[in-house]
């Protein structure tokens, strides 16, 4: 539940690493745990797991397909107001 807790803080229109999400529950070697977990995701939409993204900007893995990934990540960075 720590993951997605973390994960559930992501704002729309941005993105954070797996091994953000890793530092931010305690656990700054368990990136792969949390790539695991978002795979997972039996919260979406309300846990954003596409919001998490690679360390190197890559988008990473995703249930629904790295298209569709891409694809919800834009959109968000379109309808997003600054704060």
């Amino acid at each position: 539940m720590a993951v997605y807790n973390v994960v559930r803080t992501i704002p729309p229109g941005k993105t954070r690493s797996y091994a953000w999400v890793a530092n931010a529950i305690g656990r700054p070697h368990a990136a792969r745990a949390v790539g695991n977990a978002l795979h997972r995701n039996p919260f979406a939409p309300e846990v954003p797991c596409h919001r998490v993204i690679r360390s190197d900007g890559s988008v990473g893995g995703f249930a629904g397909g790295t298209a569709r990934k891409r694809q919800m990540l834009a959109d968000e960075a379109k309808t997003r107001t600054p704060v």
